[in-house]
């Protein structure tokens, strides 16, 4: 289930700090991360879902909205926009992410490695595979 993850916040007068370890803030051990940055305006990254990788999201800086797209066709937004919340995306979550700020930076943190057999890029498909 898509869900937001509030990560601990330590605050300090010479500034936060915000950290996230398995398994006490996040449900999987870390195999890669990576990130996105330098969008272009009205730009759209994402559209496809994982077979098997489990992945959380942070806007380290700036903001931008994930878009979940459920089986049924029905959607949820979520606003990212703080450091210290992730969204956490389980497997065969179909998502996108759009309305990228001025020099936002998305942190991807997923539990596989990468594999373009993972990539689910046909939502009919996905829809087709959940019914399995």
């Amino acid at each position: 289930m898509t869900k937001i993850i509030n990560l601990p916040k330590i605050t300090d007068p010479r500034g936060n700090l915000t950290f996230l370890q398995y398994p006490n803030q996040i449900p999987f051990e870390i195999e890669r991360t990576f990130w996105t940055y330098d969008v272009p305006g009205g730009e759209i990254r994402g559209g496809h879902a994982y077979h098997k990788q489990e992945e959380i999201i942070i806007a380290l800086s700036g903001s931008f909205d994930v878009v979940i797209t459920n089986l049924d066709g029905s959607v949820e937004k979520y606003s990212l926009n703080r450091s210290y919340y992730g969204l956490y995306l389980p497997a065969k979550t179909w998502r996108h992410i759009e309305n990228f700020s001025t020099n936002s930076l998305a942190l991807h943190i997923s539990s596989d490695a990468f594999s373009k057999d993972d990539y689910i890029r046909d939502f009919e498909y996905l829809k087709k595979l959940s019914n399995e």
